[in-house]
């Protein structure tokens, strides 16, 4: 089973340009809590390097592009976001990092929870440890 779970979005619009509409319930499986954005990241820098313990997320490069690397304990999976009408699904008690980074790259979140700190597991052999569970 591959860690990789694309939502597609449905582009609407017409000759003035396209649009994405996200929306709890029809193309986002969770009530949408937070939303944030990561932008003029440099190439060089990683960014990531966590799991959370019951959050979800989907994640779209809406500019840009960069490399994101999944890793459930068990399978590490990388993947290619450069396109602003598909979503990676991220379930709870995965580990996540971004790398590669685009000069152009916006890579927007949609979450299913505010920001928590005791969600978060920032050490790779204590998520291991969790992930075994």
């Amino acid at each position: 089973m591959s860690l990789i779970n694309w939502l597609d979005f449905q582009v609407l619009g017409d000759e003035r340009g396209s649009l994405v509409a996200l929306e709890h319930g029809q193309n986002v499986p969770f009530d949408i809590r937070r939303v944030y954005y990561i932008y003029r990241t440099e190439s060089s820098v990683s960014r990531g390097f966590h799991a959370h313990r019951k959050l979800r997320q989907v994640a779209m490069c809406v500019a840009g592009s960069c490399r994101m690397v999944l890793d459930d304990g068990k399978t590490r999976e990388e993947v290619v976001m450069n396109c602003p009408t598909r979503g990676l699904l991220i379930e709870g008690l995965m580990w996540r990092e971004m790398h590669d980074f685009s000069d152009d790259c916006v890579l927007l979140v949609l979450a299913s929870e505010l920001y928590d700190e005791s969600d978060y597991i920032r050490d790779y052999d204590e998520f291991l440890r969790e992930a075994k569970r």
